[in-house]
């Protein structure tokens, strides 16, 4: 919301402003939030859009700032990069991977009527 509201600067990211405005660009992230969001109340299996749509948003910025770095715009576009892979792309990856088994099941309710 604050890249709509108050939009930094947008050194590094050219290869993202070249084809839209960086407010265009927030809404990336918030369309991709509101579907995780919407993802994280789907049962185990079927929450598969959400930790595509969380991992959308890092990627393309990590790829811009990337972008920068190769063509010489913004030299410290490589640690930002690397921020987005590690602490964001890297830790959605790794909770894809948590086993469905170690979640607790679902309680059940008790039959009306059926003794033990």
């Amino acid at each position: 919301m604050s890249f709509l509201v108050d939009p930094p600067g947008t050194q590094g990211l050219e290869l993202l402003t070249r084809l839209c405005d960086i407010r265009h660009w927030a809404w990336l992230w918030i369309i991709c939030g509101l579907i995780t969001l919407t993802s994280a109340f789907l049962r185990i299996g079927r929450d598969w859009a959400g930790f595509v749509a969380a991992l959308l948003p890092p990627i393309v910025w990590a790829t811009a700032y990337m972008a920068a770095v190769v063509s010489g715009e913004f030299s410290r576009g490589a640690y930002v990069a690397i921020w987005y892979l590690t602490s964001h792309v890297g830790v959605i990856m790794w909770a894809a991977t948590v086993p469905e088994y170690s979640v607790p099941p679902v309680p059940r309710r008790a039959r009306r009527g059926k003794g033990p």
